[in-house]
């Protein structure tokens, strides 16, 4: 354990007093569901707001167009709401990247809107982990350096994106963009209820997979038709047997079909393949060029395939190595434990690792069952992970971390 100086305890003090429980209950009153756009509107307005207190240029960022495919095979741009960005101090010698998201995977219909605190200190609420608990974290960490007055060797980069929830693919240019000249970068999705982190993350890619066949009359002259219902069947039970070790694959929906007397001539099989490493996902791709090949040929119909590996495979190189040691160095040093696993799923921090730059993205708080309406905020790890994040910028400012060499040790501040 290494003695904690003055000024990082006046840092901790100022952290841990942020209002982020009632920053995280506001936010989580509002529906930002990934396709609500007046939610996000809403919820970008009021993140404005509060990151305001903070030096630097604040814009709110339209969304890069994106395409999309519909159940009948046309393609069509698919509307996103804005993306903040704030840039503090871009010409100081150590930047940092820091992100979260506003969206979450509940839309305006859902019938999980509310908050209910299940027990003393159990928040359960859309989105209130997953993030706009990571978020109030952020935010809590950033303003507590700010009131240090000694951060003026720190410039930094924040990008809230509205997209995460659906493949950040209209924030994907912004994110590498922000990452480039960056010493290292924090995401903010939300840790394990007993604080682990995400170590190695597999990729992810989503694929919208488009067969035409032919028409026919299902009596009179089947024979006539070419079925891509059942070609898209096959292709989903060849791409599911052709997974093994190095990525699984998730074929989700067939669109298509019609009446029962009709032979199907269109149909779009959508799938997801999760690769481990970059080799991995060059296989993954070679199989699914090689089988829709293959079904093309037997089954006499057409394939066009749209989509991409909009997520590379983050492994745990030597930099993001020395992060977590220096994140899990302030744990220590604040009386937690913080260790790490591998995971399969992905975040933002699968794109900023892709650009060489050493990332930690699980700095929110501590929480689970996201994604269902069972999700839930420990409230004591706010205070608690807006300290760690304070911690860990303020060493990464005193030169306790360099990505290519050996970390320095000891307290320096």
């Amino acid at each position: 354990m290494t003695l904690l100086s003055p000024a990082e305890h006046r840092i901790l003090e100022n952290a841990a007093a942020a209002p982020m429980l009632d920053q995280v209950q506001d936010w989580a009153a509002i529906n930002s569901g990934s396709r609500n756009l007046d939610g996000l509107a809403r919820m970008a307005d009021r993140l404005a707001d509060a990151f305001s207190i903070l030096p630097g240029t604040l814009r709110l960022i339209d969304a890069a167009p994106v395409d999309s495919v519909l159940p009948d095979g046309r393609i069509q741009p698919i509307a996103h709401g804005r993306h903040l960005h704030l840039s503090v101090r871009p010409d100081a010698p150590i930047r940092l990247l820091l992100t979260g998201h506003m969206d979450t995977v509940f839309p305006v219909d859902h019938p999980f809107q509310k908050q209910t605190w299940l027990e003393p200190g159990v928040l359960n609420g859309p989105g209130v982990a997953d993030m706009k608990g990571g978020i109030a974290v952020m935010l809590a960490a950033l303003n507590a350096i700010e009131a240090s007055g000694a951060a003026t060797q720190l410039g930094y980069d924040v990008v809230i994106n509205s997209d995460e929830e659906v493949g950040s693919a209209s924030s994907a240019l912004l994110l590498r963009e922000m990452a480039a000249g960056k010493i290292a970068a924090f995401t903010y999705e939300p840790a394990l209820p007993d604080g682990t982190l995400a170590g190695a993350r597999a990729g992810s890619g989503n694929f919208s997979i488009t067969v035409t066949g032919r028409s026919a009359h299902a009596g009179r002259n089947p024979d006539e038709g070419r079925n891509a219902l059942l070609a898209a069947a096959d292709l989903a039970l060849r791409l599911k047997a052709g997974s093994g070790v190095g990525f699984s694959c998730n074929p989700a929906k067939i669109d298509g079909g019609g009446p029962n007397n009709v032979v199907p001539d269109h149909a779009i099989l959508r799938v997801n393949f999760r690769p481990r490493t970059p080799e991995d996902e060059i296989i993954a791709r070679a199989l699914i060029d090689r089988e829709m090949a293959d079904v093309a040929r037997r089954h006499d119909v057409s394939l066009h395939l749209h989509g991409s590996f909009g997520r590379p495979p983050k492994p745990m190189d030597k930099k993001a190595e020395r992060l977590f040691g220096l994140v899990r160095q302030c744990g220590a040093d604040l009386g937690l434990s913080i260790g790490w696993r591998d995971t399969g799923g992905v975040c933002d921090g699968n794109n900023i690792a892709a650009c060489g730059v050493a990332v930690v993205d699980t700095m929110g708080v501590r929480g689970g069952s996201i994604h269902s309406d069972a999700e839930f905020l420990l409230a004591d790890s706010l205070s608690e992970r807006a300290q760690l994040s304070a911690l860990a910028i303020w060493r990464i400012t005193q030169g306790q971390f360099q990505p290519e060499q050996k970390q320095v040790e000891g307290n320096i501040a």
